[in-house]
């Protein structure tokens, strides 16, 4: 899996680079999250809200696909449905489909396949409930979506085997001598 580019490196790019590249971080964060781990225990809840890390990657690709496909390039609804995530719970075909599809390089036609032709931020489209939405809204909505989850993720996988941080670890590695990085 290639590495997303830290935001961080883009501190004088442009709007567009920057959007681009906290969104791709945090994407990144969510796959290394359950990257190497067995279906099983990507469907394992360990949380009374019965979030698991399969179920995370579900609705990220779902929302994305929401957002990208039906709201933004104005795919019929019929059409995002078809293409939507299998959720049947349980299912060890339907965590990999969605951990394959949601995957930075898996190779599919993906949220940021779609996004990227689209140059203009301030370009708007019609959404049912909010009005008009800019690509920049979008943007701005899937990164909090999409890190709020990574938060989600961090603690599921640290419930699973104790990895944390931005970058899996094992628990056995040594910590940060900085307090607070990981």
């Amino acid at each position: 899996m290639t590495t997303a580019q830290s935001p961080m490196a883009t501190g004088t790019g442009s709007e567009r680079e920057v959007l681009e590249a906290f969104l791709d971080f945090h994407r990144g964060v969510v796959a290394r999250k359950v990257a190497d781990l067995p279906a099983d225990a990507a469907q394992r809840r360990l949380v009374s809200s019965q979030t698991t890390l399969a179920g995370l990657l579900r609705h990220l690709a779902v929302t994305e696909r929401q957002w990208f496909q039906h709201v933004l390039a104005g795919h019929p609804s019929r059409q995002a449905k078809a293409t939507a995530i299998p959720t049947a719970a349980g299912s060890s075909a339907s965590a990999t489909r969605s951990r394959n599809w949601w995957l930075p390089t898996s190779g599919s036609a993906s949220a940021p396949a779609l996004r990227r032709p689209l140059t203009e931020l301030d370009h708007a489209v019609a959404h049912p409930i909010l009005g008009r939405v800019s690509l920049r809204w979008i943007y701005v909505h899937m990164i909090e979506e999409t890190a709020r989850h990574a938060g989600h993720a961090d603690i599921l996988r640290e419930l699973t085997d104790g990895s944390t941080g931005v970058m899996r670890r094992c628990p056995l590695q040594q910590r940060s001598p900085v307090q607070g990085l990981p």
